[in-house]
């Protein structure tokens, strides 16, 4: 059988196969076996994945196949912009990707490994890139001391859940000295999911349902960080930034959104008030978004909507997806708010 019919007939049996073990298979030299594939190449018979020393083949017209990158990487001296560098050379993502999707995925991976080389306490941590027909993601996992633990313990908060939601507003970190606090905050609204586990708390962004999830999964060791976005994707990383740090606050990241239904579905007391406005002072626009919050007590509201709003005049309040009784008690205390600040007769 000719070498081209060898080759053809392999790969008819596999999903893809590299030069070396084409080789190994068909007996071939590694210059004739070049030669073959560069004919089958220009006949549009094969297709080529990777780059020279890690590029695999497969017949044309089959569906395409992920191609899977996997490394352990110690986290001391480990500078996760080369990591990247190595990474897009090895996939040829500047190829396979458009610019816009590749500053995403650059972004979101460079942030999320300097967290788990910074903050970890890991002296090792996996990584896993998928480059798949319709997508691209990244898996990070580290075995250390827990993203939500961290936080907990070094900012003396009560529990879990509450370091949960100081990160998610923004500009929560344990290295204030060095950090911003931001990376997490844009790398969940830049892609089209992006997902955060640790312990017994999981929460996952999903930009097609337009919302945020939090479960309670088996125990989980360490900090598991899954990204996705599609290689279509039409979001920018300009956009994304331009929505939370506008110009109109000199590009700065002044603007940020809460949402209230993490911590519960409802809330009474001031407490609950104080505890959800904590740290929210640094910031000079707020959207709490009270999707799926069913009720709000009038101490509550009163707390966020007209004591917080009085001592930070300068801060704008802006409620989102509020139900209708939810907007009442909110208009109520708002109400009482401009009734007090009336001259007196």
């Amino acid at each position: 059988m000719h070498p081209k019919r060898q080759i053809l007939a392999f790969l008819s049996r596999r999903s893809s196969a590299s030069g070396g073990e084409l080789r190994e298979r068909l007996k071939l030299s590694r210059q004739a076996l070049s030669l073959h594939l560069k004919n089958l190449l220009a006949e549009h018979k094969i297709v080529k994945s990777g780059t020279t020393r890690g590029a695999s083949y497969r017949l044309a017209g089959r569906a395409d196949q992920p191609i899977i990158l996997t490394r352990s990487l110690a986290t001391r001296g480990c500078d996760e912009d080369r990591i990247w560098d190595d990474i897009e050379v090895r996939l040829q993502l500047k190829r396979a990707l458009r610019p816009t999707v590749l500053a995403i995925m650059r972004y979101a991976f460079t942030e999320m490994l300097n967290n788990a080389i910074e903050h970890s306490q890991s002296d090792r941590c996996t990584i896993q890139v998928v480059l798949g027909p319709n997508q691209i993601s990244f898996d990070i996992r580290d075995p250390g001391i827990g993203v939500f633990h961290s936080i907990a313990s070094k900012l003396h908060l009560p529990d879990e859940e509450t370091a949960l939601v100081e990160l998610l507003k923004g500009k929560t970190t344990t290295m204030p000295q060095a950090h911003t606090g931001e990376g997490l905050f844009f790398t969940s609204r830049v892609g089209d999911t992006f997902s955060l586990k640790s312990h017994r708390i999981q929460i996952e962004w999903n930009r097609a349902k337009e919302d945020v999830f939090v479960s309670q999964p088996r125990f989980t060791r360490g900090t598991l960080v899954q990204f996705s976005v599609r290689r279509g994707a039409r979001q920018t990383l300009d956009k994304v930034f331009g929505e939370f740090a506008p110009q109109k606050y000199d590009f700065q990241f002044q603007k940020t959104e809460v949402r209230v239904k993490l911590l519960q579905p409802d809330y009474v007391s001031r407490s609950e008030a104080r505890r959800l406005l904590t740290n929210l002072e640094k910031f000079r626009e707020i959207i709490f978004d009270f999707r799926d919050v069913r009720s709000v007590g009038q101490g509550f509201a009163d707390e966020v909507f007209r004591v917080f709003a009085d001592r930070n005049p300068r801060i704008v309040l802006r409620p989102e997806n509020a139900g209708p009784a939810v907007m009442a008690m909110i208009k109520h205390v708002s109400r009482e708010a401009s009734l007090n600040r009336q001259p007196q007769p």
